[in-house]
């Protein structure tokens, strides 16, 4: 085997995330999920902790996205293209003060 191939194949390994890790993760956001629907004490704010779906759904939904690079879904860049404006950029207005200056010049 050369040395050319076991450097591009380590370079796609790199690229996906670990296995094992993405599985706790993606375990502990459903559990933090299920916790926050179903107990009402999840829902609360604590003195030590602070506001605990923070702590139960979004900060290991966080580390579950930055396992993953940041991606955006495919069909999210999609749709940001059909919503931009094709409209022409607006122009300042000049104060009427400085116009009158300008004629009176």
């Amino acid at each position: 085997m050369s040395t050319l191939s076991l450097t591009s194949s380590h370079a796609v390994v790199r690229d996906r995330p670990d296995v094992h890790l993405d599985r706790v993760l993606r375990r502990l956001v459903v559990t933090g999920l299920a916790l926050v629907l179903l107990v009402p004490l999840a829902r609360a704010s604590t003195d030590w902790l602070g506001w605990l779906p923070l702590w139960l759904v979004g900060m290991p939904a966080a580390a579950w996205w930055a396992l993953h690079r940041f991606r955006l879904p495919s069909g999210w860049t999609a749709r940001a293209g059909l919503r931009r404006r094709r409209s022409p950029q607006a122009r300042r207005v000049r104060p009427r003060r400085a116009a009158a200056l300008l004629r009176a010049a």
